[in-house]
């Protein structure tokens, strides 16, 4: 579209030159048989200043031509502003037709070319998103009958530690299961109304169970939340595995709610780039699969929660949630 922008720029200067030229030469012709259709005559004083044959544009076209029979005088033949500019704008519509005819016609043939370009990459997409989709189906055979006989140790045996970090790590990958699943669905969100304080509670002791070192520090309000439990659970436990999983050793997660604002911190090692955190697979370690903060954005967007991330390499990270969309009033 560029190279053809500078063709028609290219061939509007060469239209208003040949222009140009049609007019001096229907003057030449008028002033040798004085047949002046559409142009006006009339005879100055000749003088040094006046060069013939030339095209003057000064408001009107005109120029001066020597008549042999006169001496001292000039022809002047005159082209009225208006007619020139006439001409002039016929010459712009044929070319802003001719313009956009072709520019359809590119744009059309890149759209094509586009989609058969893409297709393959297209195809490869949908293949991987099923075959994660077969994976999940698969693994909610095993994981359901972990977790049955996980039930009936804690029956059996009663509490006991050894079981309780087996039975952290099956909800460590029933949460990655559930992060994949919403990666992939698109599914319209449920609203119903919960507790945010209670939530909270249940989601840290969750954690706390996962991460002994890390001190928990809350400072929090009984409000009542209006919108999908499920996937504000998956906001808070994504957050608050991050704030856990990328802290420094004995390190602090602190969780205040203030007028409509959920703030989380972290003492941890901070975010080199904020502005790619919440990109699919954007990852700054080894660890995890870089869909976290990615789903994240997305269920904050679906529930009209916005959401702040405040990073210092080497401080700390802070999370903030607006919560005003989803308080039940």
């Amino acid at each position: 579209m560029i190279l053809l922008s500078v063709i028609f720029v290219q061939s509007y200067k060469q239209g208003t030159h040949s222009i140009d030229d049609q007019i001096l030469n229907q003057m030449k012709i008028c002033s040798f048989d004085l047949e002046c259709k559409g142009l006006d005559i009339d005879f100055v004083p000749q003088s040094k200043e006046i060069q013939r044959q030339k095209l003057y544009k000064q408001g009107d076209v005109y120029s001066y031509f020597s008549v042999p029979t006169v001496d001292g005088y000039l022809l002047k033949v005159l082209l009225t502003k208006s007619k020139y500019l006439a001409r002039i704008k016929s010459l712009k519509n044929e070319l802003v037709k001719e313009f956009l005819f072709y520019g359809l016609l590119i744009a059309l043939l890149s759209f094509v070319f586009s989609l058969y370009a893409l297709r393959p990459l297209k195809k490869a997409l949908e293949i991987n998103e099923e075959f994660v989709r077969d994976i999940l189906h698969d693994i909610n055979t095993p994981l359901s009958a972990l977790m049955i006989n996980f039930k009936l140790f804690k029956k059996q045996i009663g509490e006991n530690r050894k079981i309780e970090r087996m039975q952290s790590s099956v909800d460590t990958i029933v949460s990655l299961q559930n992060n994949l699943r919403s990666f992939l669905e698109e599914s319209q969100l449920q609203k119903e109304d919960f507790s945010l304080e209670q939530l909270l509670k249940e989601r840290i002791r969750y954690h706390q169970s996962l991460y002994s070192n890390i001190s928990f520090i809350t400072d929090l309000k009984n409000v009542t939340m209006s919108c999908n439990k499920d996937a504000f659970t998956r906001i808070i436990d994504n957050l608050l595995d991050n704030a856990c999983k990328y802290n420094k050793h004995e390190g602090k997660v602190e969780i205040n709610y203030c007028g409509t604002i959920l703030n989380i911190s972290d003492t941890g090692v901070g975010i080199k780039n904020v502005k790619k955190v919440f990109e699919r697979f954007y990852k700054e370690s080894q660890r995890g699969v870089g869909i976290g903060m990615h789903i994240v954005k997305k269920l904050c967007d679906a529930m009209g929660i916005e959401i702040v991330v405040i990073s210092q390499l080497k401080k700390g990270t802070v999370v903030s949630l607006d919560l005003k969309a989803v308080i039940l009033k």
